[in-house]
């Protein structure tokens, strides 16, 4: 089955169709007419109803409002799952100021105006573009296509930002996961620091303190805290022949006496010999 009504305008260099369908029509938007539309743009609107756009193993559904940018070199199929208007934009590849693999990167996937930025005042605007009936100026009718070209570009500039964005976060946690699980094995190393880890890892000591800046704690401070866990850890299973706390100290990184033992209180509230004292069990 077909759809019902498939009807065609311009607006300067935007190319329109709209489809009117009844329920389990289908057919065919943003193929190419002619070899030369092979570098066109195809956009789809979703007007009113559904649809389920299809191209190669990808199959989307489209709620009023929603966009896909098609692949153009390729056929979709359209169904329409109940009666509904989906308005199909083509425009010169040339009048998109954007780079072909941003543009690739989001070909066959929804653009959802409920998703924020420039997508909710692009669907608004072609919509409208769609259902006026009206006939315009050509002025004015390049203009609005000049200025729906540029809110596309802005959306495709948009969601390659955020891609590249969570691209990054993903490479940074990464990273600080390696760092954090590099420095527990290396906990018991006083030369253990944010430079030597940096060298380990092949980047900057500045890049490394931008790393943990988003943590609740600083990389060294982070180090001292499990240096200091592990202390009180071991302290407290020590016994009253086991290692005396100096040596438990030095045993994980701590090379100053005196200032393990301020760091201790300051985290615990109590010295780390009245903590292995506490927790000593009583003499038989």
């Amino acid at each position: 089955m077909t759809s019902d009504a498939h009807n065609s305008a311009a607006l300067g260099f935007l190319r329109i169709s709209t489809l009117e369908a009844a329920p389990g029509a289908t057919g065919g938007a943003g193929r190419p007419s002619r070899e030369a539309d092979a570098e066109a743009v195809v956009l789809s609107v979703q007007d009113s109803g559904t649809a389920v756009i299809t191209q190669g193993d990808r199959s989307t559904e489209l709620a009023p409002g929603d966009m896909f940018l098609h692949d153009s070199a390729r056929p979709s199929l359209v169904e329409h799952r109940r009666p509904g208007r989906l308005h199909v934009f083509r425009m010169p590849r040339g009048a998109l100021a954007v780079s072909d693999p941003d543009l690739r990167r989001i070909v066959a996937a929804p653009v959802r105006p409920g998703e924020g930025g420039a997508a909710e005042p692009l669907s608004s605007l072609l919509r409208s573009i769609a259902g006026s009936g009206r006939p315009c100026p050509p002025w004015l009718g390049e203009r609005l296509a000049g200025h729906a070209a540029d809110m596309l570009a802005t959306v495709v500039a948009e969601r390659n930002h955020d891609t590249a964005r969570s691209a990054q976060d993903s490479a940074a946690d990464t990273l600080v996961a390696r760092i954090r699980r590099y420095a527990e094995a290396h906990l018991a190393d006083p030369g253990l620091s944010p430079a030597s880890i940096a060298a380990a890892h092949f980047v900057s000591v500045r890049y490394v303190h931008k790393l943990f800046a988003a943590q609740d704690l600083t990389l060294g401070r982070w180090i001292q805290r499990r240096r200091l866990e592990e202390c009180r850890r071991e302290l407290a299973h020590a016994g009253r022949n086991g290692p005396s706390v100096l040596a438990v100290a030095h045993r994980w990184g701590f090379v100053n006496a005196a200032h393990f033992s301020r760091a201790f209180r300051r985290a615990y509230g109590m010295s780390p010999t009245d903590w292995r004292r506490a927790n000593l069990a009583p003499a038989p």
